[in-house]
């Protein structure tokens, strides 16, 4: 899961993408508020963490323009205004949590996987596929009941497919979901996985669609 940061703050900022990092996120960290905004304009961010006491602009504008702009990637604001009537606010203008600052990391994941999970219409941390079932929250793939060694970019890979059953993506989609703008890609990275994936799950489990891309594809 990608997530979009914009946080001015150094020291908390530093915190956030280290955090959301080691728990298996992909994360873009932006501390001016124009670039952060420009960034979910151009790229498919599963969620994002928005400060509302930024510099250049402030995140109640961002907010505002993206629901008018009808982009509805979740958004859970993080910021210091604590105030009823701001919380109260913020909500309304289109977020869909709202966390004040001190927090915790862990409830800042829980409520990022709680929102991505509506978001794709899932009810449940656990995605079952056949006679494999994957945790969101504590990050464990079981293939017959056996726990599943994956490395953290293959099991992106496996929970894009689950949550996205039915859609087909492209190399360069995959590279945007599973890579941060600071990291480099091999151009063989996403058949590497794949070729992974299939021989620790089954051949059929990812379909190459001929001049399109991939797909979810059998149950193991």
């Amino acid at each position: 899961m990608r997530i979009l940061l914009i946080e001015d703050d150094q020291h908390i900022g530093d915190g956030l993408w280290h955090g959301l990092k080691k728990n298996g996120f992909t994360v873009d960290w932006f501390q001016d508020g124009h670039e952060g905004q420009c960034a979910l304009e151009h790229t498919p961010y599963d969620a994002v963490i928005l400060d509302l006491g930024l510099p250049s602009i402030d995140g109640m504008d961002i907010l505002f323009s993206w629901r008018q702009r009808h982009l509805n990637t979740p958004i859970l604001i993080l910021t210091a205004r604590d105030a009823l009537p701001n919380r109260v606010a913020g909500l309304n203008a289109g977020a869909d949590d709202y966390l004040c600052k001190p927090f915790s990391l862990h409830e800042v994941v829980a409520r990022l996987l709680a929102l991505i999970r509506r978001s794709k219409g899932q009810s449940s941390a656990t995605l079952c596929y056949g006679q494999l079932t994957l945790n969101t929250s504590t990050k464990t793939v079981f293939l017959h009941h056996t726990p599943l060694l994956l490395t953290q970019k293959e099991y992106l890979l496996v929970e894009l497919f689950l949550l996205h059953p039915q859609q087909i993506f492209t190399r360069a989609q995959i590279e945007d979901k599973l890579y941060s703008w600071d990291q480099e890609v091999d151009s063989n990275a996403v058949e590497v996985h794949i070729h992974n994936i299939r021989k620790k799950i089954n051949k059929s489990f990812v379909l190459t669609r001929r001049n399109l891309g991939y797909t979810l594809g059998d149950k193991p």
